[in-house]
């Protein structure tokens, strides 16, 4: 079972970072070459205790849908979202952040299983862990870009 490991650092306050982080549109505007969208579930604002959303997004061509809720909540130290239902076997994101001389640290942690054994390991070899490697690093990429600029306000303003 893969595990990837991400450290962002974000010369922005920890509030901030970990706010949005759970922020559903940040999480669209950092997929839009998957297409994604939320269709069920919280589809706006911030993510919290016990929320569930349900993504639909275009990867390796087939459209997919997958839920996941928050299973973890710690503010503004750390969140995990887990998945309920999907094409993964399981999977955990753990969302961590630490506070530094400079801004935020921030920590990605994704633990997940594919389906179909052996079949869905040597997918996770060949293809898949890069795949998503490179989906959370342009994640982050957008994050960091936005949480370090005045755009943070777009996704934090007092709905």
């Amino acid at each position: 079972m893969p595990i990837i490991e991400l450290v962002t650092p974000i010369r922005a306050p920890i509030e901030r970072c970990f706010d949005l982080s759970r922020s559903v549109e940040l999480h669209l505007a950092s997929t839009g070459e998957t297409g994604e969208r939320a269709v069920a579930g919280v589809v706006r604002g911030l993510l919290g205790p016990g929320d569930e959303v349900t993504w639909r997004a275009r990867h390796f061509g087939v459209w997919q849908q997958l839920t996941s809720r928050i299973t973890q909540f710690e503010r503004p130290g750390r969140f995990r979202d887990s998945m309920v239902r999907g094409a993964f076997a399981r999977f955990d994101h753990d969302h961590l952040f630490e506070a530094d001389a400079d801004g935020t640290i921030m920590r990605d942690r994704f633990d997940f299983t594919s389906p179909l054994g052996p079949l869905g390991r040597l997918a996770d070899a060949l293809v898949l862990t890069r795949y998503m490697r490179d989906l959370l690093v342009e994640r982050n990429r957008v994050l960091r870009e936005i949480a370090e600029s005045d755009r943070w306000r777009e996704f934090l303003a007092k709905r």
